[in-house]
């Protein structure tokens, strides 16, 4: 009999930027989206003043200075060393495990049924706390869906289990009675739109989800939805999936800290942006066989003229090779640029993604040159992983972007920066 236990870091962005300042331990904070636009992430005491996400920062400010609350721009190395180190813990509970997000992963307890696994889930809640200092809670039932939703009941206090919900143990009565009091909306895919046209048709708590007609749900909807449902009957239908399937495209984009109008910081900015997806490329062991560039105003703005355009451009041959991408990228950059606009953001996109391995080169390909510039791509991704990222760089890349987002309230890397450890003082 398979079973799921669902771990989710509580408040997370915002419980980081706490975590290494005690004199925020009951100060309402709030994280920013990119350059520091709207609220992404909200601390419980945020929650409790019925702040809703998304609100853009400027409209907070006289609200924050009423209530003190605190803005920290995205800290994303911090998050995610904070996150690795979260899933480095949960994998002594168990050797099967899916990092489902940053601050979520699916734990198999299969072969755990002869424990108490409420008081294992306890367990796991007070290691995390204690070696890391996180709080989470833990959902536990006999299905990816019903485990995210255990997970929701464990936040909420529902069944009286606080921190940790044990579907497992819950009779079929009980669990009757609690499904008849939570929204269809809480329920794992179930977003807006279905959310809406359920409601439409009656089907208003996630038992109606429950007990509607299979057959009926899925000519009306998908069969994704009928697997949902046959999920909260206790029908695992979902495996965990524990290696992470190669991404099809990978994009790299990024609204500006400031207008651009000259055609070199867009090169620098497009260059910098397919650096970034290269490494990626590479991290996968994969070659790209088409590169997409695209460049836009912003679409808001009422005193600017607007402007948008992309452009694809088919590789000679498949490559992951950051100075083959840049040179191409930048000729389709030439071609798409038009003086006399503020530009806001710019973006890259590899496509027709293949495994290195399955490449098909041209009959006329030098594979020594190829095996060289392999060579160099490995050794340039192994020395900015150890000294830093742009350590080394194609020229087009400049050392400093005034065009990067805004991040005016940004806390220190704590965990990845030598400059940012955190300093005591002895008395």
């Amino acid at each position: 009999m398979p079973v799921f236990a669902l771990v989710d870091c509580n408040n997370f962005y915002a419980s980081c930027e706490k975590l290494f300042d005690p004199r925020l331990v009951d100060t309402p904070v709030v994280v920013l989206s990119n350059n520091d636009g709207c609220v992404v992430a909200r601390s419980a005491e945020v929650k409790a003043l019925g702040i809703p996400m998304g609100v853009p920062w400027f409209k907070l400010k006289d609200t924050a200075k009423r209530y003190g609350i605190v803005a920290f721009s995205s800290n994303y190395e911090l998050y995610a060393d904070m996150s690795d180190r979260v899933v480095e813990v949960l994998r002594g509970f168990t050797p099967n495990l899916e990092v489902y997000s940053i601050d979520e992963s699916f734990l198999d307890l299969s072969g755990f049924m002869h424990l108490d696994l409420a008081a294992y889930g306890s367990e796991i809640r007070q290691r995390i706390q204690v070696w890391l200092g996180l709080a989470v809670c833990v959902g536990i039932a006999g299905s990816k869906t019903l485990a995210k939703l255990a997970n929701h009941c464990a936040k909420k206090g529902y069944a009286g289990q606080f921190g940790v919900c044990d579907f497992t143990t819950i009779s079929p009565a009980e669990m009757t009675a609690l499904l008849a009091r939570i929204e269809v909306g809480e329920v794992w895919g179930v977003g807006r739109k279905i959310h809406a046209r359920l409601q439409e048709m009656g089907i208003k708590t996630v038992l109606d989800l429950r007990e509607a007609d299979a057959e009926m749900i899925r000519s009306r909807f998908s069969v994704v939805l009928e697997r949902t449902l046959r999920e909260l009957r206790g029908i695992s239908c979902l495996d965990l999936d524990e290696v992470v399937p190669d991404k099809q495209q990978i994009m790299c984009s990024r609204s500006f800290g400031q207008y651009i109008y000259r055609l070199p910081e867009l090169e620098d900015a497009v260059a910098s942006y397919i650096a970034r997806a290269a490494e990626k490329l590479r991290a996968q062991d994969s070659l790209a066989g088409a590169l997409m560039v695209f460049i836009r105003t912003n679409p808001f703005s009422e005193n600017e003229p607007k402007y948008q355009n992309s452009i694809t451009l088919p590789l000679p041959d498949p490559t992951a090779d950051t100075r083959i991408l840049v040179q191409c990228g930048l000729q389709a950059l030439k071609r798409i640029y038009r003086q006399g606009y503020a530009y806001q953001k710019a973006g890259v996109m590899l496509c027709n993604l293949c495994p290195h391995s399955m490449v098909q080169t041209s009959l006329f390909a030098d594979s020594g040159n190829t095996l060289r510039n392999d060579h160099l791509m490995a050794t340039m991704d192994r020395i900015n992983q150890k000294w830093g990222r742009g350590m080394l760089r194609v020229a087009v890349e400049r050392a400093q972007h005034p065009w990067q987002m805004k991040r005016g309230h940004m806390s220190s890397r704590y965990t990845t920066d030598w400059a940012g450890l955190p300093k005591v003082w002895a008395k």
